[in-house]
């Protein structure tokens, strides 16, 4: 039995911080126009032609639903007396981009919603889309391709993927189109997709600079309020596309961001290192066992045997503590030292743990 625990002893000395990495990034890269967004669909349908891999009778919505169906077509079916098995219940979900008219297609992912086995080579039935305002935005039909397979036989069975969910690639045709009004109150607003004062005020400077009009005001940490020049009148595209392209230096909060369960450390290029010294002390605590052969006495009866003696050893040993000095005050330069003496990704949570309780570390420190 062998338990170890690194020695490590860090001293910081504060000299002047070293600026953090910059680069610039389009406005389209890190916000959006409000009223440009997707929409989420929903719907039930019927996979039909499976090879008996459908859900059994216990599934009653789907025979329902059966039925339904063959009524709309003109027969008139008991729901009690279908017993067919290459039918599946589904849930069909669908994304809808933005700015999307009647007649264009989108995919969409079919999900068993029974007691189904496989939803391999079925075909969905046509099935209307709706979003939470109860209206049909798309219809879907065509074969589902579930990326895999699965098959049983004498009570064995392989499958790959998922075999009970599948996309049908362009499966759904647009039927109503979403309004997306741009403009309101004659003005555009910018949403940050990471809200910060400082660059939505970046943001707000670039655009006034680009158009050569004070025309963009940041109005809070996530909104970035453009009122449309003159010159763009009646041309909200050509508008958006010039805000789009603006190019300006997003800031981001000193973060640093833990998962213990896989030892994983992310930290920001903001991140600053107050003077502090951290040790972490080591020590390695070595269990063994030694047989031991104990011989026959002289004197023993006959027939008598050797005997084996087990035999405890325990050492322990205190690793002298290893010091570091970091000529600044940024993380890279702490990473790079810590790397350099090998300290595995554990050790490093547990420092950075430390010196954040100490006040040392200024940054937000995240544990996943």
């Amino acid at each position: 039995m062998r338990q170890f625990a690194s020695s490590i002893a860090i001293a910081l000395i504060a000299t002047s911080a070293a600026p953090a990495l910059c680069y610039d990034a389009r406005v389209k890269d890190i916000a959006r126009v409000e009223g440009a967004r997707g929409n989420q669909l929903l719907g039930y349908g019927l996979v039909v032609g499976l090879d008996g891999t459908g859900d059994s009778r216990q599934t009653v919505f789907t025979t329902q639903a059966l039925s339904n169906m063959l009524e709309r077509l003109g027969m008139t079916v008991d729901p009690d007396l279908i017993k067919v098995k290459n039918v599946a219940a589904v849930i069909v979900t669908s994304d809808l981009p933005p700015f999307l008219k009647p007649g264009d297609r989108v995919d969409v992912t079919v999900s068993s919603l029974g007691d189904a086995k496989a939803l391999q080579g079925g075909t969905l039935l046509q099935t209307p889309l709706r979003s939470s305002d109860g209206q049909t935005y798309a219809v879907a039909q065509g074969p589902v391709s579930i990326g895999g397979f699965s098959a049983a036989a004498a009570g064995a069975q392989v499958s790959k993927n998922h075999p009970t969910v599948g996309r049908i690639p362009q499966g759904a045709y647009v039927e109503r189109e979403v309004p997306m009004p741009l403009v309101k109150d004659g003005a555009i607003a910018i949403s940050l997709n990471s809200p910060d004062f400082v660059t939505a005020s970046r943001v707000a400077d670039a655009v006034n600079k680009t158009l050569g009009a004070p025309v963009a005001r940041a109005g809070d940490a996530a909104t970035v309020t453009v009122t449309v020049p003159e010159a763009y009148a009646g041309r909200t595209v050509d508008l958006v596309a010039a805000i789009g392209a603006v190019e300006v230096q997003p800031d981001a909060p000193a973060r640093v961001v833990i998962n213990e369960r896989t030892g994983t450390v992310v930290i920001g290029a903001a991140v600053r290192v107050a003077p502090v010294a951290v040790s972490q002390g080591g020590l390695t605590v070595e269990i063994t066992t030694e047989h031991i052969v104990a011989p026959v006495a002289p004197l023993a009866p006959k027939g008598t045997k050797a005997t084996v003696v087990p035999e405890g050893h325990i050492t322990a040993e205190e690793h002298p503590a290893a010091l570091v000095e970091v000529n600044g005050t940024t993380i890279q330069q702490l990473m790079r030292s810590l790397n350099a003496m090998q300290v595995t990704p554990r050790d490093i949570i547990a420092i950075l743990q430390a010196m954040k309780q100490a006040g040392a570390l200024q940054a937000e420190l995240e544990i996943m």
